[in-house]
């Protein structure tokens, strides 16, 4: 287990690190004037460190507590036809079903939403967007994911190919990378691209409460969330009537009485 975990950070940090330099090399729109873009990716890096330090305090042993329960809750009813190649695609197919529903539904709860608007509080998207999340939804999200193992009787393998094959997708469909229109098209029929995810953070709300999808792009039009705009180079990110906020003010923000958005 460590070395895959190990591993996992390595790939994710390498991929990432790539992202953002070529995101910068050929970027698919400018970034306005009035975002600080130092002081902008420092404050988020800077929520990533913190999610980072206490992942392996109360994340991981939620993962892994939950994982040695989930031979015993399953009732084996796995068997050996969920054995391989094919068990560990439907893990994933499902994992990301469940956290389809879990984005939408952060939408939608007032507690939950509290938190995850720390994320859409970012007034640009690149690379760094994708690991800006307070530690409250870290710890909510992994609480929530480590039932779904349970019930679902997933080993670790599964737990672990997902997490990577998520953050690097989140890296990917927030960032500012340019691609080839076609190619995007084509992309975009399967998994989730930045001409997708950027609508979901658009500063209109009918857009931020759509294309809530992770990994796979085709739950949102199975579901009906899939918004209907079209991405453009000059598009409003963040919340309506809501600037960001520095990095301590991030961390209370759950905590303080607002409205929905």
């Amino acid at each position: 287990m460590p070395e895959l975990l190990i591993y996992k950070s390595l790939i994710v940090v390498f991929l990432l690190l790539g992202l953002f330099v070529a995101e910068r090399n050929s970027p698919a729109a400018s970034v306005p004037v009035y975002i600080k873009t130092g002081s902008r990716v420092i404050k988020n890096l800077s929520l990533w460190l913190g999610n980072s330090l206490i992942s392996p305090l109360i994340v991981l042993p939620i993962t892994l507590y939950a994982v040695s329960w989930s031979g015993v809750w399953d009732g084996n009813w796995r068997g050996d036809w969920l054995d391989g190649w094919g068990g560990l695609l439907l893990d994933i197919v499902l994992l990301d079903l469940w956290i389809y529903w879990w984005h939408r539904v952060n939408h939608r709860l007032p507690l939950l939403w509290r938190f995850h608007k720390v994320h859409h509080l970012d007034q640009w998207l690149d690379v760094t967007s994708a690991v800006r999340f307070h530690f409250g939804e870290v710890i909510l999200s992994a609480l929530v994911r480590g039932v779904v193992i349970v019930c679902l009787g997933m080993p670790l393998s599964s737990v672990i190919l997902f997490e990577t094959l998520v953050l690097l997708s989140a890296g990917f469909h927030h960032s500012n990378l340019r691609l080839p229109v076609k190619f995007e098209w084509a992309l975009s029929q399967i998994i989730i691209t930045p001409s997708i995810h950027w609508i979901h953070h658009h500063v209109t709300q009918q857009d931020t409460d759509s294309n809530y999808g992770a990994l796979f792009s085709f739950w949102d039009r199975f579901f009906g969330s899939k918004s209907q705009s079209v991405r453009t180079a000059d598009m409003v990110i963040g919340l309506d009537q809501r600037n960001d906020k520095k990095f301590l003010q991030l961390l209370l923000e759950p905590f303080r009485r607002s409205g929905r958005c």
